[in-house]
């Protein structure tokens, strides 16, 4: 029980990328490049294991972002033509390719590092793949001319991947929603039915990240407009409720949401954030347990999974492992605590 993973990402090795940085630039090239992704991968795993997390991921050390990582072998996307667009309700302005034509698969996305994971730990293993709405929300749409058409082109491209990574021996497939948190009315009227769409046919355990972003400047910004409590997940909870999919992972680690709104999600996994990625501080084990004992007033503890809030790809590299380490020894501490 009170099984702990990550949300994703983690920071990049300084020899592979600019350190401390979101869409940090690759400092090696071709084949040095290649390898590089794969060492950091491993690296990666070994970091988790000897944390104690128990559901591992590959840290996303081989996408410069977790959106334009997947949409780099799709054909009908322009990198050569981007566009400079306000993301997330014009939150903060991103540099998006563009969709030129009708979308579909080149091959496989994420074969090399899937299976690269999957042969080097015997932990259970996640991956994550951007989800529908918020790729929509990432890209410029020069061809479909219509958001919810465009994110159900872009579900099944993600269902043919989600499948093969299924084939490859992943045992949790997560899709990242942080659009659901911006799109309330659109998470109803299409966003879950595309979100669905995507994890059609899988037998393997399914997961939508939602959260208020990462630790960067815009998002911390746009979070002090929110007031004392940010009730959003009010909304959306009770229709992933009704949903398909198995998991849902939030932030809870000083957030303003209310630990109650949990109660909203009866029948999911949920995997709450007890580690914050927008500040310094490293948590100390006795605070996580403590979350996580607040939480499981809300959240029966067998579908209680200590997470990080969002992925850590912005930290220093030396502070993500340490909150790695108080996330291993909290939830280790309330497990002792909450059997």
């Amino acid at each position: 029980m009170l099984e702990c993973t990550i949300a994703g990402s983690l920071p990049k090795p300084s020899w592979l990328a600019e350190p401390d940085r979101l869409w940090a630039p690759w400092r090696l090239a071709g084949d040095d490049l290649a390898a590089g992704k794969r060492d950091a991968t491993l690296l990666a795993l070994k970091e988790q294991e000897d944390a104690g997390i128990d559901i591992v991921t590959d840290g996303e050390q081989s996408r410069q972002h977790f959106v334009h990582g997947f949409l780099e072998n799709i054909r009908g996307i322009d990198f050569g033509h981007r566009v400079e667009m306000g993301i997330r309700a014009d939150r903060y302005k991103a540099l998006c390719p563009t969709v030129t034509g009708p979308l579909s698969l080149a091959g496989r996305v994420h074969e090399t590092e899937a299976r690269l994971a999957r042969a080097h730990t015997r932990r259970r293993l996640k991956f994550t793949l951007p989800g529908p709405m918020t790729i929509a929300d990432t890209i410029a749409d020069a061809h479909y001319n219509d958001r919810p058409t465009l994110a159900m082109a872009l579900a099944d491209l993600l269902n043919q991947e989600a499948r093969a990574l299924e084939a490859d021996g992943i045992d949790v497939i997560q899709f990242d929603e942080p659009a659901f948190n911006v799109y309330l009315e659109e998470v109803g009227t299409w966003g879950i039915a595309a979100l669905e769409r995507a994890a059609a046919g899988l037998a393997c355990q399914t997961c939508v990240h939602i959260c208020y972003g990462y630790g960067i400047s815009a998002n911390i910004a746009w979070k002090r407009t929110l007031g004392a409590e940010w009730r959003q997940y009010e909304t959306i909870f009770p229709v992933l409720a009704r949903s398909r999919i198995g998991q849902v992972s939030l932030e809870c680690r000083n957030s303003h949401v209310p630990i109650e709104l949990l109660s909203l999600l009866a029948g999911k996994d949920v995997l709450v954030g007890v580690i914050d990625v927008a500040n310094e501080a490293v948590e100390t084990p006795e605070e996580v347990a403590s979350l996580i004992a607040e939480v499981a007033r809300y959240v029966p503890i067998p579908r209680l999974f200590p997470c990080t809030n969002c992925g850590m790809a912005p930290l220093p590299r030396a502070l993500a492992s340490a909150k790695l380490a108080a996330l291993g020894a909290g939830s280790a501490l309330a497990r002792q605590r909450l059997a």
